[in-house]
């Protein structure tokens, strides 16, 4: 379980920093979304009190902008 927590933690932060890169913002908050919620299931493995809430807030931020995204696009 251990090696599946640290690999979900480089995971999620190997996507946020490639997220920073992404040109079109869409796809920016989708891969966003995604190292928000490995880094989430990180720090719910190590129970971080701080971690685990900025980690939700990201990850609906992210979620937020991509709603907005679409339905302006409608």
């Amino acid at each position: 379980m251990e090696i599946l927590a640290k690999a979900s933690g480089i995971l999620g932060v190997m996507l946020i920093t490639w997220g920073i890169y992404v040109k079109k913002e869409i796809n920016q908050d989708y891969v966003f979304a995604a190292g928000g919620l490995a880094l989430l299931m990180y720090s719910l493995y190590l129970r971080d009190p701080i971690f685990i809430p900025l980690q939700i807030i990201f990850t609906l931020a992210s979620v937020v902008e991509i709603i907005k995204i679409r339905k302006h696009k409608k």
